[in-house]
């Protein structure tokens, strides 16, 4: 047995941008960014950000396009994917990827986030469709999955 499921609340890097494959289906990337605080060596408070690539499908990739927009907090739960191609030089490279198959809108207006009506601020660990909670916008999907966009009042 394997797992493979990554779960991250971060701040979007950058708006979505969103393309259509020839079969017509929306996929969206765009870059989250994650915080750790930690105290080094000599008791000195650092911070440290990774840059995560994230690549939504389907229904919610248009969600995301039209409402997550550069610093927008979001609970994203997803798997990690491997891509390998060649750069100009002809090397081969290899770069990993979150694929987004929930994402939950968190924060206010205020907070660069909740851009969509309803949008809440709590965040919450586990399966994202069963922990919403009221007001909280929860979308689903994925290539291999059937997309859905619930609300839960």
């Amino acid at each position: 047995m394997s797992v493979n499921k990554v779960i991250l609340v971060g701040r979007l890097g950058r708006d979505p941008e969103t393309r259509f494959t020839g079969g017509g289906q929306a996929v969206a990337n765009f870059s989250l960014a994650t915080d750790r605080s930690f105290k080094d060596k000599n008791g000195e408070r650092q911070k440290q950000t990774e840059w995560h690539k994230l690549v939504v499908w389907g229904k919610q990739a248009e969600i995301a396009q039209q409402y997550l927009k550069k610093g927008s907090l979001v609970y994203v739960e997803g798997r990690i994917q491997s891509r390998e191609w060649q750069d100009k030089e002809g090397q081969k490279r290899t770069s990993f990827e979150i694929v987004v198959e929930n994402f939950r809108m968190l924060g206010g207006r205020g907070d660069g986030g909740g851009h969509a009506p309803g949008a809440g601020s709590h965040a919450g660990g586990g399966d994202a469709e069963s922990q919403a909670g009221p007001g909280e916008e929860t979308f689903g999907g994925g290539p291999n999955r059937k997309s859905r966009a619930t609300r839960r009042a």
